[in-house]
């Protein structure tokens, strides 16, 4: 049974996208907003070099994908990458748990959902959100790759929403991976042909999209990516109350 609108921790979330309030609820809506992007940042703001993975939270353990993303998480913590998932069950929990297992850096960015949502054990940092969009920036602004494991609607829109991003120069361009090659080749098919051929999208803006079921090469492409890229290092300081992730309890 569906629990009672007053204690789904989705519902506030609703409220907000049913149309406008009073002026002073939404001034407290934007207030409370705000505080979770502040939330978010001050937790994510020293993590360094991450590769943010997405995927299904509906595969469990033993399953290929799952097996899949386990390897990836162990392959990508063993390049010194920390790894960046939604923080949930499935194929988030796969990549958290290989990270953990090989001693990297694991994170959890969790959204509170009515069901399937619960953040798994295997974080060494779980920041929590209530808004879909917050959640969505934190993820986008401080990664630094990105790998979508075999997923439903939120993936795809993850995935979506970062080529968007950098078709429009919003971000540093770089390769995004799809792993899982049978799962995905439907939908290369459809954006290699109806939308190349309309002209919705350019051959060269779909070069960015890499395909592989090898988490060896996911990670080494992740790492050569990174490496790429210009870093800046950022040191937390403690007047702030300022943390790293190793050093959060």
């Amino acid at each position: 049974m569906a629990p009672p609108p007053h204690r789904n921790p989705a519902f506030p979330a609703r409220r907000f996208l049913a149309g406008p309030a009073g002026r002073l609820i939404e001034l407290a809506r934007a207030f409370g907003i705000f505080g979770e992007f502040l939330h978010g940042s001050r937790a994510l703001h020293f993590i360094g070099p991450c590769v943010s993975v997405f995927g299904s939270a509906r595969f469990p353990a033993g399953h290929p994908w799952y097996e899949m993303g386990h390897a990836l998480g162990g392959a990508l913590a063993d390049r010194g990458v920390t790894v960046v998932t939604g923080g949930g069950p499935g194929l988030r929990q796969a990549a958290n748990r290989g990270a953990h297992e090989a001693g990297g850096c694991s994170i959890g960015c969790n959204i509170t959902l009515p069901r399937e949502q619960q953040p798994n054990p295997y974080l060494n940092l779980m920041v929590e959100f209530s808004h879909f969009f917050v959640r969505k920036v934190m993820l986008v602004k401080y990664l630094s790759f990105f790998i979508g494991l075999p997923g439903g609607l939120g993936t795809v829109d993850e995935i979506f929403e970062t080529l968007t991003l950098i078709q429009t120069q919003k971000m540093q361009p770089f390769p995004v991976v799809l792993m899982g090659t049978d799962y995905w080749a439907p939908l290369l098919d459809w954006l290699r042909g109806p939308m190349v051929q309309e002209g919705m999208v350019s051959k060269h803006e779909l070069g960015l999209v890499q395909v592989t079921d090898d988490p060896g090469e996911a990670a080494r492409w992740a790492f050569e990516g990174i490496g790429a890229l210009p870093t800046r290092r950022l040191r937390p300081l403690r007047w702030l109350g300022e943390q790293t992730p190793g050093r959060i309890r």
